[in-house]
């Protein structure tokens, strides 16, 4: 892999739509312009889904359609990030080289008539991909108006099965372990008889039962979207101007994808965080957070932000997101009132450089005839314009404030790629009798969201990320590390874990970290490998939880537990050696176990929590670890549904977010003097304010 591109930010908030002039049943491209030029937007997204408009016919070029939309941009100062085409085929490539199309399973294809259904690493859709581009590159990169390029569109939706995709996987296999011998011994494919002499006997992966074939497939795929993206930024590279940037735009639970590898050879992170609204974002409210295409919940809404900065550990772009109610035709939900100002300034405070809705005006036909856009069917401006009008204002008035930003963390929260694909094949975790596919992602969740209730600031990390890094440096960044769910890890991974406790940082371990090697084999080592003896316990048994169970704290207040704290899930029966237990399960089985322990190691401590916890064990536990979280420096205390986010500027200020995620009015007392970023005024220590409902203040300080 080359080396990282560096990082690209923008001077300002860049606010706007995508945008398709091209989806309108009349011409209105003029009021279109006016109209987001007079809600402060300076920034739309042009032309990424439409590639039977460039190509109607085989070779046969259409360009000049854009040229109107690019120019009348141009003349309002509205900038403009250019689509490249290849997500969304155009239907006489399909009846063409119908080979081309993606196969879910081996020899079938996936029907055409939606979008993605193709393997982008076939030849044939590489040089149909690579002509298109070009014209368009040719056309249109040098236009003023254009400051940087998207290429392709939310990839990694499809793992191809196809007869090429599976020969390449095969070739990169043999190049990897050699010869067959040792890939045998590697795999463990003594078991079930299924060693193999020649690599013509390798089977398809559709009916494979083995986790480390599994992972090197998987893996083998999120490369293939990483390749992908790469080859075309490199044909962007060829056109574009030294003041334009490169970027894809990420649906980050795609199963083909590992979004730190693909943008290591693009300029700037981006994605499209969608969540649910209305009661959704109530953070007095308890509902279950689905991760897959959009969350609910406020910590939901900050970990997709979370992960957006994780990419790049940098600012990012949010390249769509809601605008009115996002899904299908029965999932209808606009924002309340000030939510849209929330969440774009949560996306803002925790890193966004852009923020860009999903899209400019609701489609009258189409798969996402109820994806709602700034204008509502009527194509009358209405509410969320004049909402989203006031917020392109406050953002003007913000101006370069916040470049050189970067969000404050008190706590890092390791994420780990490969450990996800290995808990989608063999899940830990099952719900209503079925494998659960996001184990993954309730085991990080479950420590985000303590993070967040808590008052607290996260930020994530990937585990490629923590090793380049190493131990000293990341004691200095982040006190506190989490460490859950890293099922994927090699000697050296664990090793770096230890240094850092050893070195002074405060280790959280949770659940299945470090069970398994880099190959997907449980480790033949007493758990958790490596790490036992500086976190004082062993274990040796676990249990799935088919019901909650109750965790109590000690009687003298060491370690204070909120009433809801409970173990959901999953328990590993932790065995002391030299720990101090903090908290335990009130069970007449599982209460011979600690629920959480901790212990000094060198200069710092390694803490264990052996269950995935409650929000209210997860809040209690990140209290503990981080006593003094950054948002105390604005305000006395910040409890539910009040937020603090918070960052740093390039001279030394810091730039605060205060939101009240529900209906209530609430009062703060500053513990800060402070000045608002919209009007200037300044605010001593000690003064109180009144936050409405739904409402979201923004201050500096020094």
């Amino acid at each position: 892999m080359d080396s990282p591109a560096p990082a690209f930010a923008p001077s300002g908030i860049l606010f706007g739509a995508a945008y398709y002039a091209e989806y309108h049943v009349a011409d209105r491209l003029d009021l279109d312009l006016d109209l987001m030029k007079a809600a402060g937007f300076n920034v739309i997204r042009v032309g990424e889904s439409v590639w039977s408009s460039w190509e109607p016919q085989d070779g046969e070029f259409d360009l000049e359609w854009l040229a109107p939309v690019l120019d009348g941009a141009h003349r309002r100062g509205i900038k403009v990030i250019l689509g490249t085409p290849t997500y969304a085929v155009p239907p006489w490539l399909q009846t063409a080289y119908p080979e081309i199309a993606a196969e879910r399973s081996t020899g079938v294809r996936i029907p055409w008539g939606a979008r993605q259904e193709v393997d982008y690493s076939h030849p044939a859709f590489l040089f149909h991909a690579e002509r298109v581009v070009r014209a368009v590159l040719e056309r249109y990169a040098k236009h003023p108006a254009i400051i940087g390029f998207q290429v392709d569109n939310e990839p990694g939706m499809e793992l191809f099965h196809n007869h090429g995709a599976f020969t390449r996987f095969v070739r990169r296999l043999k190049k990897q372990y050699g010869d067959v011998e040792t890939l045998n011994r590697e795999w463990g494919l003594t078991y079930w008889s299924h060693r193999i002499s020649d690599w013509s006997e390798l089977w398809r992966p559709d009916g494979n039962t083995f986790p480390q074939y599994d992972l090197a497939w998987r893996c083998y795929q999120a490369d293939l979207t990483t390749e992908f993206i790469a080859w075309q930024a490199d044909l962007v590279a060829e056109y574009r101007r030294s003041d334009q940037f490169v970027t894809t735009c990420l649906q980050y639970p795609r199963r083909g994808l590992d979004d730190e590898q693909v943008f290591r050879r693009l300029d700037i992170g981006a994605g499209n965080p969608y969540y649910g609204m209305q009661d959704h974002l109530d953070a007095l409210q308890e509902r279950p957070q689905p991760n897959y295409w959009t969350t609910t919940g406020v910590a939901g809404l900050f970990r997709q932000a979370d992960r957006l900065f994780s990419s790049k550990q940098g600012r990012y772009l949010v390249t769509e997101t809601n605008a009115q109610a996002i899904g299908a035709s029965d999932t209808n939900q606009p924002p309340y009132p000030g939510q849209l100002k929330q969440s774009a300034f949560a996306f803002i405070s925790r890193g966004a450089a852009m923020i860009e809705y999903w899209h400019w005006h609701t489609l009258p036909y189409g798969a996402e005839t109820y994806w709602g856009g700034v204008l509502p069917h009527s194509l009358v401006p209405g509410r969320v314009y004049a909402e989203l009008s006031e917020l392109g204002s406050e953002l003007e008035q913000i101006g370069t404030l916040l470049d050189g930003y970067e969000p404050d963390a008190d706590v890092a929260i390791l994420w780990s790629t490969p450990s996800r694909f290995a808990f989608q094949f063999m899940p830990p975790f099952n719900v209503d009798g079925k494998p659960d596919e996001e184990s993954y992602e309730h085991i990080v969740d479950s420590f985000h969201r303590g993070v967040i209730d808590a008052g607290r600031q996260s930020r994530i990390i990937h585990l490629s990320q923590a090793v380049a890094l190493g131990a000293e440096e990341l004691v200095r960044r982040f006190p506190v590390l989490v460490a859950a769910g890293v099922y994927i890890a090699t000697d050296e991974d664990l090793e770096l874990l230890r240094k850092y406790a050893e070195l002074g940082g405060h280790l959280v371990l949770g659940v299945r970290t470090g069970y398994a090697d880099e190959e997907a084999r449980a480790r033949v080592a007493v758990a958790p490998d490596l790490l036992h003896e500086a976190a004082g316990v062993r274990y040796e048994e676990y249990s799935n939880l088919e019901q909650e169970v109750p965790v109590t704290g000690p009687d003298d207040g060491r370690f204070e537990l909120d009433d809801a704290s409970y173990a959901r899930l999953w328990l590993d029966g932790l065995i002391v050696q030299g720990a101090e237990v903090l908290a335990s399960y009130k069970h007449p089985r599982f209460g011979d176990f600690p629920a959480v322990t901790s212990r000094l190691h060198g200069a710092g401590r390694v803490t264990v929590v052996g269950c995935v916890p409650s929000p209210g064990l997860a809040s209690s536990i990140m209290r503990w670890a981080s006593p003094q979280g950054r948002a105390s420096q604005l305000v006395e205390a910040v409890e539910r549904p009040l937020t603090v986010s918070s960052g740093v500027l390039p001279d030394g200020r810091r730039v605060w977010f205060l939101f009240n995620w529900g209906w209530g009015t609430h009062e703060v007392t500053l513990s800060h003097t402070v000045t608002d970023t919209l009007t200037g005024t300044a605010y001593e220590a000690g003064t109180k304010l009144s936050l409405g409902q739904w409402s979201t203040r923004t201050f500096v300080s020094r």
